[in-house]
């Protein structure tokens, strides 16, 4: 019995998480213009206001995510990648499920993301409008670019525990 992935915590120093990472970059730049990659390198996501998280099973690594916090009630999706040799097991929806529900846990009213508009970002759009993420206009520190696509979701409020 094989045991599914687990999400965790992201070790940035670890090996594996810089080839990734390294591999998500190559991809951004190989399909975009320089100045049209917003991807995160390792120092980008080393900051306090970006979480990381990996998922995997045993010593294997197949993807990536990051949620950085713009406001206390709006987050930005991040440094999403699943591995070539992983990517149709789900585990791209996973790691979505997973940013969207600590978003909701810190009480984030709007989850927001920038992607590219070129083909190759086809199934990462796809499934973000899966999740009901629409498209919308530039947030935070982004300029309208043709090679962007921009896209947020709103998000229902967690509802309030009652202490006893």
């Amino acid at each position: 019995m094989t045991t599914a992935p687990d999400i965790r915590l992201g070790d940035l120093a670890d090996e594996r998480v810089i080839r990734l990472l390294t591999d998500h970059l190559t991809d951004m730049f190989a399909t975009s213009p320089a100045e049209s990659v917003h991807a995160l390198d390792v120092s980008g996501l080393s900051v306090p206001e970006v979480t990381f998280w990996t998922i995997g099973d045993g010593d294997d690594l197949h993807g990536c995510v990051a949620l950085k916090e713009l406001g206390p009630d709006h987050g930005e999706l991040k440094s999403m990648r699943t591995d070539a040799a992983a990517r149709g097991r789900g585990l791209g929806a996973r790691l979505l499920e997973h940013v969207l529900a600590e978003s909701a846990r810190r009480g984030y009213r709007r989850v927001s993301l920038e992607t590219g508009s070129q083909e190759f970002f086809r199934p990462a759009r796809t499934l973000y409008a899966k999740y009901g993420f629409q498209e919308c206009g530039p947030f935070g520190d982004y300029r309208l670019d043709p090679n962007s696509v921009f896209m947020t979701l709103e998000l229902e409020p967690e509802p309030a525990t009652v202490s006893a």
